[in-house]
């Protein structure tokens, strides 16, 4: 009798385990590959724009806020190699997650402000993740949130608060939001809030990597600040296993 139970049960087990061949997506993780690339000027690199001038006593809080000369950051290319920074690129409504990447690693990021400027300027916050928006001025400035879908914050932050103020985004965003203090008006910083892993910003270089993405085709969008959306259709081909060099995305500068 014991031998007949035990015969039964390695028939179930291995019935079981045929049925989820037969069930899409339950025995058989999909195949996972990443991008890289680089966002570059296709032309001459523009003068960078002095926003304030060190010593301008017409700029509130002058002593902190115009110390030193600041340059404009709502396009901010780098003159060594042309590479565009603060880029959005992300992928809208992925079909898919890679089971390591379904949760955030790290459940806070940090919001900055330094000399009366944020950093960073652009942000990528997962909708499971806490902004600390913190400050290192001597001087107070003003949150202030633009969402479409969650709720907007406004807020005071006292000078040089280090321990900082926690800010929830639990719905994801259709595009980058600006963030802004009401107090200094120059000072602007774009979230886009997100519920998947697949987004991030170009860096200094304007490059970008993205892991751990679905094998098979993928359609990104592209977003910077001054224009809105560069490109609502940027089709690649993800390659199980790989990384695909996406070499350089070049843009004019009358594309912003």
């Amino acid at each position: 009798m014991q031998k007949k139970n035990m015969s039964q049960i390695l028939l179930a087990a291995i019935l079981i385990s045929g049925l989820n061949f037969l069930v899409p997506g339950t025995a058989s993780a999909a195949e996972w590959g990443s991008i890289t690339g680089r966002f570059v000027l296709d032309g001459t690199v523009p003068e960078p724009v002095v926003q304030r001038k060190k010593g301008d006593p017409t700029v509130k809080d002058s002593a902190v806020c115009a110390a030193t000369d600041h340059l404009s950051k709502d396009l901010v290319v780098n003159p060594d190699n042309k590479g565009i920074q603060n880029i959005f690129l992300y992928v809208y409504k992925p079909k898919e997650i890679h089971p390591d990447l379904k949760e955030s690693k790290n459940k806070t990021v940090v919001f900055d402000q330094k000399g009366c400027t944020f950093k960073p300027h652009a942000l990528i916050v997962r909708t499971d993740q806490k902004v600390i928006v913190k400050s290192d001025d001597p001087v107070a400035h003003n949150t202030h949130t633009n969402p479409l879908r969650n709720e907007a914050v406004n807020f005071i932050l006292a000078p040089n608060d280090r321990e900082g103020k926690e800010v929830s985004n639990p719905i994801p965003e259709i595009l980058p939001m600006q963030v802004k203090c009401d107090i200094h008006p120059w000072m602007t910083a774009y979230w886009y809030v997100v519920d998947h892993p697949y987004a991030v910003v170009s860096d200094a270089d304007g490059k970008f990597t993205i892991k751990n993405l679905p094998a098979g085709k993928q359609t990104f969008r592209i977003w910077h600040e001054k224009k809105g959306y560069l490109d609502r259709r940027y089709n690649v081909t993800v390659k199980p296993g790989e990384t695909v060099d996406l070499g350089e995305i070049k843009y004019k500068a009358t594309d912003f």
